[in-house]
């Protein structure tokens, strides 16, 4: 499993990136794009290298850790994976292409393709000295470059979706698919927003004979009913420069996300999955499950040791064996 923490690499680059920025101007441009991309807007308002600096510092850390959640959880159920080739669609900074290059030592053709000249920028600033130098980063919309964009094994898709209308998502949502050579991982923002466009997208590509890997363990229509909806959450560490430009007091942040891991061949076993943190009590664990079968509430009690024990390593998010939910 990767860290949700940014690699050394990426970590130096950055902050040596954002050396002798004046950290109080950049908080405060960073928290208006973020504004932006929260009220459903895009990349546009960042215009300089400033901008992008500021957006990364504050924003690239949280992606990475949902981007690497996410890709821990494909390879826990596909240990044997191992693509030659990624393409980030939506890449900006690059963060995505940097979690894929940490999870895969198999990856050696890395295709980028962003419209924000700023975001490409820094990407290429970042990379200079890591795998990634040699990456061919397109610069364009990517909905339109995407026609000439080569298969990739691997093709992710983070917190892009989000800016699309519906119809515009649907066609993009294709493209994506005829791209994708073996997998295609799309990540968004853990909101109720974020959960229907991925159930949106999910149900158009399994009708086209995609296959879920995870989060789910079936193709079935998801079996939660509003209010509730999925989404996971990974907590990561914050330096003092990410504290400073988030405006934050605490050490540490907690990314929500939904994602969708979608393979042309079926995974070979499908776990249940925790769907949020387990409760405890003095006398049981109950754990929400997502399972084959549909939602599903085992409980642990105290007096059986052995299942209580598993139970208490649970964490939201966590696969978790047939045998094991049914418990």
């Amino acid at each position: 499993m990767i860290s949700p923490a940014l690699p050394a690499e990426l970590k130096a680059a950055l902050e040596q990136a954002l050396h002798g920025l004046q950290r109080d101007a950049a908080a405060t441009r960073a928290a208006a794009i973020s504004q932006t991309y929260r009220d459903g807007g895009n990349s546009s308002p960042i215009r300089t290298a400033t901008d992008a600096l500021a957006y990364a510092g504050a924003r690239m850390p949280a992606t990475y850790a949902a981007v690497a959640a996410s890709l821990n959880a494909l390879r826990e159920i596909r240990p044997d994976f191992a693509p030659a080739t990624l393409l980030d669609v939506g890449a900006g900074p690059g963060t995505a292409s940097w979690a894929a290059a940490q999870a895969f030592e198999s990856l050696s053709g890395f295709t980028l393709l962003d419209a924000n000249g700023a975001l490409r920028t820094l990407a290429l600033t970042l990379a200079q000295d890591s795998r990634l130098a040699k990456a061919n980063y397109q610069l364009g919309d990517a909905r339109k470059l995407l026609g000439d964009a080569p298969e990739a094994a691997l093709v992710i898709a983070s917190y892009v979706i989000n800016e699309l209308d519906d119809s515009a998502r649907d066609g993009f949502a294709d493209a994506l698919w005829r791209k994708t050579g073996d997998t295609l991982l799309i990540i968004e923002p853990g909101t109720p927003a974020g959960y229907a466009r991925i159930l949106a997208v999910r149900a158009r590509l399994i009708a086209q004979g995609a296959r879920v890997i995870a989060p789910c363990p079936h193709d079935n229509a998801c079996p939660l009913q509003p209010p509730d909806w999925c989404h996971f959450v990974q907590r990561l560490p914050r330096s003092r420069l990410h504290q400073h430009l988030k405006g934050a007091e605490l050490p540490y942040e907690d990314e929500k996300f939904i994602y969708v891991a979608l393979s042309r061949s079926p995974p070979p076993s499908r776990p249940s999955r925790v769907l949020t943190q387990p409760e405890l009590t003095k006398a049981a664990i109950t754990a929400k499950l997502c399972t084959p079968q549909g939602l599903a509430h085992v409980v642990a009690p105290r007096r059986d040791k052995p299942a209580y024990a598993r139970f208490r390593r649970l964490s939201w998010g966590d696969a978790i064996s047939t045998d094991t939910a049914r418990e």
